[in-house]
């Protein structure tokens, strides 16, 4: 009897840990399973990932941006570049037609939007809501540069950048100021002392390790992950623009100290050569950029802006300088299409090439053309009477964006070393008489040409 009672027990217990576990699988796929988002791949209106904390906090700051009218819209790098491997794909994306977060879900501690300053109505009160949905705020302030140079407004600060965390996932906010040379600004992000550090890992933010400055992109709203936003209409170029974003403000207080030592020009000779300069370097730079070639301000326009935040005056020609490695061989002719006949030709494309353009009234257009060596840049001159060949010797440098004559334009990075090496130590002092085979402490003789190729390397007109 004990032995039945044995077996009785034995298949009651086997009974009950079967249902047991058939319970339990039927509870994780039916509770668990949903719950989690796991295995719902093949289920009629999954929505994979959407329960991510990057998309929550995505989702939450576009519906605060869009009830506030919050002119904003994405540049996260990392978003973009997933964006335009299926851009045709994005593009025709209806609102609630995802099943699957392929973005905003990608791990990562920021998403970065800019924000569009200049539309922008109601900051205050878009901060104030922001706290109440949940989102920690953090505002990055700090003077306007542009007004360093006028004593009664050298204190106003400016929004530069916002970061709004919720939960471990973090909006970084970046505030884009409209400049005078129709482009867009955003300033560096310097935590002040009273700040929290550990706030978030500032050092992984892809913006505000400098200032930077932008074409001004065209938008279009598509819908990522469900949501609605506006993001550039050509994301490659704005990836593109980012690297090479670094923007170096014009020093405006020494600019006017400049002026209080040596009073500036206001001659009406040297007003309408200011206007004409200005004039030539905009046509210059609307031409150089329909051919896709880079240029910077170079010898004594680089000088002037440095210096005092303008055109010399007394220097009677506009220069930029463009790499070797850009030179293209419809140059010449861009520059003739637009009215400005070749003046000079000095030098070949793999030896000392410089191009001078006549413009109006007798000013000239010199580019001088820059070789790369191992430690060290260079452009050439020619001596046309005699045929003797200069080199001038520069620093390697790179270039950054500035503001110069209301034109976002190209600048050495390394602007002190790039005139020092050209003007010497003293080249806060203004010279008005200078001889460029003698006077620049960076020449040196590089031989002469033989008189063989006088007639290709010398070409006056």
């Amino acid at each position: 009897m004990s032995r039945i009672n044995k077996n009785v027990i034995l298949a009651l217990l086997t009974l009950a840990s079967s249902a047991f576990l058939l319970f339990q699988l039927y509870y994780y796929k039916h509770y668990l399973s949903a719950k989690n988002g796991a295995g719902l791949s093949k289920s009629k209106g999954s929505r994979l990932g959407f329960d991510s904390t990057q998309w929550r906090a995505v989702k939450k700051f576009i519906m605060l941006t869009s009830s506030q009218n919050v002119p904003v819209f994405l540049i996260d790098p990392l978003i973009l570049e997933l964006i335009n491997k299926d851009f045709e794909q994005v593009k025709n994306t209806s609102h609630g037609s995802t099943s699957e977060c392929k973005f905003f879900c990608v791990p990562r501690d920021f998403t970065a939007f800019a924000l569009r300053y200049h539309l922008w109505k109601n900051e205050e009160g878009w901060f104030r809501i922001a706290e109440n949905m949940g989102f920690q705020c953090l505002k990055i302030e700090s003077k306007d540069p542009r007004l360093d140079g006028i004593d009664s407004l050298s204190g106003t600060e400016i929004p530069l950048h916002y970061i709004c965390r919720l939960a471990s996932h973090a909006i970084h906010l970046v505030v884009f100021h409209e400049r005078s040379g129709n482009y867009l600004w955003h300033g560096h992000l310097r935590l002040k002392g009273h700040m929290d550090r550990k706030f978030v890992p500032f050092r992984k933010l892809q913006f505000g390790r400098y200032p930077g400055a932008f074409d001004r992109p065209e938008l279009q709203q598509i819908t990522i992950d469900g949501l609605e936003v506006f993001i550039p209409k050509d994301p490659v170029r704005f990836l593109e623009e980012i690297p090479h974003s670094r923007f170096i403000e014009c020093r405006y207080k020494e600019a006017r100290a400049f002026f209080q030592q040596y009073l500036d020009d206001n001659t009406v000779e040297a007003m309408t050569f200011r206007k004409n300069a200005k004039e030539l370097l905009q046509l210059a730079a609307k031409t150089l950029k329909k051919l896709g070639v880079r240029f910077w301000l170079s010898s004594g326009t680089c000088l002037g802006w440095y210096r005092q935040c303008n055109i010399i005056p007394y220097s009677k020609d506009v220069d930029l300088g463009i790499f070797i490695q850009d030179y293209k061989s419809d140059i010449i002719s861009a520059f003739q299409d637009v009215g400005l006949p070749l003046k000079h030709k000095f030098g070949k494309v793999e030896d000392s090439l410089e191009l001078s353009f006549q413009g109006k009234d007798d000013i000239k257009l010199d580019i001088f053309f820059f070789y790369e060596e191992t430690d060290h840049m260079w452009n050439g001159g020619t001596q046309a009477k005699t045929g003797k060949k200069f080199k001038y010797l520069f620093p390697k440098f790179t270039l950054c964006w500035t503001e110069f004559v209301d034109m976002k334009i190209h600048v050495p990075c390394e602007t002190i070393e790039y005139i020092e090496a050209n003007y010497g130590k003293t080249w806060k002092i203004p010279v008005k008489t200078w001889d460029w085979k003698r006077s620049p402490p960076n020449v040196q003789p590089n031989g002469i040409w033989p008189v063989s190729e006088w007639d290709e390397v010398i070409q006056l007109y």
